[in-house]
């Protein structure tokens, strides 16, 4: 059987360190060299000659991390890696999957694209923002689920029959709807209108949450303006607690004293994305474990599905 070799991005060290600790091994030594123009170099310490190495990165903002992780696959290519697996916790871009409006890109498929054409073998990637972006590659992609971390903690909280979940948009039904049925409780919807990017015209929720313990449920949270106004109104149509789940803290802009000024109970998030500053509502779970059982479900092929719940 292949050498196993776990190498970190400069984005994703933090999670790449815990990821190989679960798996039972330590992080290969890479290092990121820099011009001073900020071109960037990623050399590999040790030989990966016929390893099936996972490089972990993901690619939220700046696009560095992207070029990062092109380069970092390229490398190990040349360097007669038997397998390089791309193991990518947050997918940036997958916001762009389709097109909404004319004239515009479908930015989630030139990712897919730019992965690919490095010479990446597999994908390995962590709550989509649409299941859809899957069909983007010629590779196999392994997609875990979330709910796998957040089913448990939930259930600790011991919420009750008063628990219901609620999907902030239209768009997270499915996902929302899927939470509602592991605990065989009911779900309602925000249904929003936009003006236009990261401002909601309105708001109205479908159901009743009179009297009700609200899981919010999203694969992201950026700027917190929908999932702050959806507690807002859940607890105005008589919702005695509300939190939420979202599986990408991508946190951009006022999002922070958003949350923090919120109705909110709590907004538990994964380490797919640092937290880039504290806040007393924000409680972080790792995908650590989940990772790394993958890890060996692909090094051991055996299922990845086995893993959800």
């Amino acid at each position: 059987m292949p050498q196993v070799k776990i190498f970190a991005g400069s984005a994703s060290q933090y999670l790449a360190e815990k990821i190989a600790a679960a798996y039972g091994t330590k992080l290969g030594d890479l290092e990121l060299l820099r011009f001073s123009d900020g071109e960037m170099a990623p050399h590999f310490n040790e030989s990966v000659r016929g390893a099936e190495v996972f490089l972990v990165q993901s690619t939220f903002p700046p696009s560095d991390n992207l070029m990062e992780l092109m380069l970092m696959v390229d490398a190990a290519k040349r360097a007669s890696a038997h397998k390089v697996i791309v193991v990518m916790p947050y997918y940036g871009y997958a916001r762009q999957d389709r097109k909404d409006k004319p004239r515009v890109s479908i930015g989630s498929k030139v990712v897919a694209n730019a992965i690919q054409s490095c010479g990446a073998d597999r994908l390995m990637t962590c709550d989509l923002h649409a299941g859809q972006i899957q069909g983007f590659f010629d590779i196999p992609v392994d997609h875990l689920d979330g709910s796998a971390i957040f089913v448990p903690y939930l259930r600790s909280l011991n919420l009750g029959s008063d628990l219901i979940f609620a999907s902030p948009d239209v768009g997270g039904v499915v996902r929302t709807r899927a939470f509602a049925k592991n605990f065989g409780a009911e779900m309602v919807v925000c249904d929003k209108h936009r003006k236009r990017a990261n401002e909601i015209a309105s708001m109205q929720v479908i159901g009743d949450v009179e009297g009700m313990d609200v899981v919010l449920v999203d694969d992201m949270v950026d700027t917190a303006g929908t999932i702050t106004q959806a507690a807002k109104l859940l607890k105005e149509k008589g919702a005695k607690t509300v939190r939420a789940i979202a599986t990408h803290p991508v946190l951009s802009g006022p999002a922070y004293e958003r949350i923090e000024n919120s109705v909110l109970e709590e907004l538990v998030v994964s380490d797919t994305i640092p937290l880039r500053q504290d806040c007393s509502k924000i409680k972080v779970l790792s995908f650590s474990e989940l990772f790394a059982r993958a890890i060996n479900n692909v090094v051991t092929h055996e299922s990845i599905s086995s893993l959800f719940i």
